[in-house]
């Protein structure tokens, strides 16, 4: 049965939430450098009372199941929950929903011991620790085929050797998760695994900090990692050796719904701004509100989320029937391509409208494009995405049986005249 309606009692929940962004967890922003910097005072004292707030009112960690101290509450579920905090980036960490720690939880819940458990997961999901993802190679990029660094066994330690780049959070995680090239003879995608890594073993180099383009530098929070020589625990691995690129695939599909989600929440902020500019502002003689080309940018603005929203959604509500990212992998793949697109022409439109205002950094606009960029690039870019879409679509797809394509109209109108030929031949005009 189709339903388009989200039940009373978690709409409740929403509402809560909707009013707990704006009233507590906006202003933060202002007034705390770095959320995941665990050092800072100011931080401390903030953000765990408004995290405890949270945990009462069930919405922590709700893309947990039960068995990882969640709700339950399901992908469709956690994207109503998630346009609610995608325009406040504060918001994921104290709903304890943020990336790369979402996907870094799903690897150590499927494939780590219980002692990775105890020590990685369970501080993990309490929001007592922060993690990062080390898979990026400053000149492979994404694709795992072209990866350098590599761990070889040396009695009961790994030794990595090799330098990753784009590390998200790595300058305040308590370990990284690495993948590392461990079968060079293998096939293809069978050479790397995933090796858990300390954050302060021995070895690990921040050759720099890069930031965003509209950071300072050496100021973000993506790191470019140089592994020398670095030992940890034969246990550290993740899954078998040579399963790096399966155990990926694990985290990578919710990875990149959830940004989606987040996305939906992002670009309805950046229309509300939008139309608030216009019914406000005047230019000859009237409002923006009045201005045809205006009414024009919001009414694609309102059209392009909204069909964006609505794949977002269905693509979850399809994660929840099947539970197997595999079988839903192509549509996975056409939320991802379609993400950082809606961002960049919405967030234009409303820079637009706010004109130099706009282009300012008084303004989150400009944020908000360099995020549409990072988002076409983060967990695979936007090509690859439209490739394995194009695949999925063409896969079980017949090809004509004949010269010419099964809807040809000259064919089927001769097969018609020959299915009611005795009529035509009892009527004939």
């Amino acid at each position: 049965m189709w339903d388009f309606e989200t039940d009373p009692e978690y709409q409740t929940e929403l509402d809560w939430a909707a009013g707990f962004v704006t009233d507590e967890i906006s202003p933060l922003r202002y007034v705390i450098d770095n959320p995941l910097n665990t050092a800072d005072p100011i931080r401390q004292a903030l953000i765990p009372p408004l995290q405890q707030t949270v945990r009462e009112h069930g919405l922590w960690a709700t893309h947990l199941g039960p068995e990882l101290g969640g709700q339950g509450h399901g992908q469709v579920k956690l994207a109503l929950l998630n346009e609610v905090l995608g325009g406040e980036p504060l918001a994921p960490i104290i709903f304890g929903c943020q990336a790369p720690d979402t996907g870094n939880a799903e690897i150590l819940a499927h494939y780590g011991t219980e002692e990775h458990k105890r020590t990685y997961l369970g501080p993990l999901l309490n929001g007592e620790i922060f993690s990062c993802y080390s898979m990026t190679e400053p000149q492979g990029g994404s694709d795992p085929t072209e990866f350098t660094t590599t761990a070889v066994l040396d009695g009961h330690e790994w030794v990595i050797n090799g330098e990753k780049w784009f590390s998200s959070n790595a300058r305040y995680s308590a370990f990284l998760i690495v993948m590392c090239v461990t079968e060079p003879d293998n096939p293809t995608y069978q050479r790397q695994s995933m090796i858990i890594v300390p954050t302060d073993t021995p070895g690990i180099e921040i050759v720099r900090n890069v930031g965003l383009g509209d950071e300072q530098p050496d100021e973000g929070t993506h790191a470019y990692l140089r592994y020398n020589d670095v030992r940890v625990p034969r246990d550290n691995l993740l899954g078998g050796r040579g399963e790096g690129f399966l155990v990926a695939q694990t985290r990578l599909g919710g990875g990149r719904i959830h940004h989606a989600m987040r996305t939906v929440g992002m670009a309805r902020q950046a229309l509300q701004m939008m139309m608030e500019r216009a019914v406000s502002r005047r230019t000859q003689g009237e409002l923006l509100s009045k201005k045809q080309l205006v009414q024009e940018m919001v009414a694609e603005s309102w059209l392009d989320l909204q069909q964006f929203r609505l794949l977002v959604l269905q693509t979850a509500w399809k994660i929840d029937k099947y539970h197997d990212y595999k079988r839903v992998r192509g549509d996975i793949s056409a939320v991802k391509a379609a993400m950082p697109g809606v961002l960049n022409r919405i967030a234009s439109r409303a820079m637009q409208v706010h004109g130099s205002l706009g282009l300012s950094n008084e303004m989150p606009f400009v944020e908000m494009l360099i995020n549409g960029y990072h988002l076409g690039l983060a967990d695979g870019p936007t090509e690859v995405h439209k490739t394995t879409l194009a695949r999925s679509l063409l896969r079980d797809v017949k090809p004509a049986d004949g010269l010419f394509p099964s809807t040809h109209l000259v064919a089927a109108r001769e097969a018609a005249r020959a299915r009611y030929a005795d009529v035509l031949a009892t009527h004939q005009r």
